[in-house]
């Protein structure tokens, strides 16, 4: 155990190269099992990062609370129209839970993780705050589930015409046939996901499993930037990748001038390294 965990950094850094090599392929030939593949690479990477940067115990209650809101949200979704609008998953992304697609609920978890970072980074200079007052947790999980939006609008076109991943029963929407309700369920559900994270840090504050250092709190803006990057250079419809540029642009550039002011000794002053 204390072997996996000392060599947790080069983990997290091998699953990052992997979700980014996954992420080059499906744009050489966009097929089912590279978008999987990418999907559980990012996955497994965000968690490993978690674990690192907060601890196993905080991580695992993120991956619990993100996964199985996730679903619920999708399953809801898929069956009765809840939060996104009626829609149905295609057989595209793999198996199903339900009428959800395995990835689906992964990727929640794994797209709130790294916008709590950003947040952090944008307005504390910090990857995690830590517990906070009731009304910080409010606004902070606002921002995220923001960030987690501005993912979306390039996502989730992509998604529904070019790969066929869902079909939406409503194709009249005003953006690119999205309605403005899949977009409020988005920043809805990351909201509530990264809200009860936050709530679950008052009991439990987050410990870092790790020593933290500067090249390890890039990880969750690297799998962000490669997702910006991949929707800049093959977004479709391709208006959408301009707005990629600046709706994801500009969160992830203000988190890098937080990481660049973040100073590495206010995290590991409460390291504590885990047996």
């Amino acid at each position: 155990m204390k072997l996996l965990l000392n060599n947790l950094p080069r983990l997290t850094y091998l699953l990052l190269a992997l979700f980014l090599l996954l992420t080059l392929s499906r744009g050489q030939s966009d097929t089912t099992i590279m978008m999987i593949a990418g999907s559980l690479a990012m996955f497994a990477c965000c968690w490993s990062s978690a674990i690192h940067l907060l601890g196993a115990r905080a991580a695992l209650h993120f991956v619990l609370i993100g996964v199985v809101t996730g679903w619920i949200a999708e399953q809801l979704g898929s069956s009765y129209g809840w939060f996104f609008g009626s829609y149905t998953y295609t057989a595209v992304l793999g198996p199903r839970l339900g009428s959800v697609p395995v990835i689906i609920p992964l990727m929640w978890f794994a797209l709130t993780y790294i916008a709590y970072v950003i947040a952090n980074l944008i307005v504390w200079q910090t990857p995690s705050d830590g517990p906070a007052p009731l009304g910080r947790n409010v606004v902070m999980s606002l921002l995220a589930a923001m960030i987690v939006t501005a993912y979306d609008l390039g996502a989730d076109p992509y998604m529904v015409y070019t790969l066929k991943a869902w079909i939406m029963t409503e194709t009249d929407g005003w953006w690119f046939g999205e309605t403005v309700q899949g977009f409020g369920g988005w920043a809805f559900v990351s909201f509530v996901i990264v809200f009860l994270f936050r709530l679950s840090l008052r009991s439990r504050p987050a410990i870092a499993a790790l020593p933290v250092t500067r090249p390890h709190v890039l990880v969750p803006l690297g799998i962000y930037g490669g997702n910006m990057v991949f929707q800049i250079a093959l977004g479709s419809p391709v208006e959408t990748r301009t707005v990629a540029l600046f709706a994801m642009g500009l969160p992830l550039l203000a988190a890098l001038c937080g990481w660049e002011r973040w100073n590495d000794a206010r995290l590991n002053a409460t390291t504590a390294v885990r047996a």
